[in-house]
């Protein structure tokens, strides 16, 4: 199941590239980032809900979440950087 999944997870960084590069054309790209970002959001809280992971969104432990926002601010700079290139 890995490998399946890694595969369509290469599939799909594939198309997030064309679409962006096609979606960006008249848009400035910081607005870009805004909107992409609002859809990832609501999609992965969707998957929390799906899932019934609501309660441990509030147990998640001091280190853990202190790394995953860095892990956030780094991945939003590196979107930002990445539609300012593109």
């Amino acid at each position: 199941m890995s490998i399946i999944l890694a595969l369509l997870a290469a599939v799909f960084a594939a198309f997030t590239s064309i679409l962006a590069k096609i979606g960006i054309e008249n848009v400035n790209s910081n607005l870009a980032t805004a909107l992409r970002t609002i859809v990832v959001l609501s999609m992965a809280f969707l998957m929390v809900i799906i899932t019934g992971q609501t309660d441990a969104v509030f147990a998640v432990e001091g280190k853990e979440l202190l790394f995953l926002v860095l892990s956030g601010l780094t991945t939003g700079l590196s979107w930002l950087c990445y539609f300012k290139a593109i």
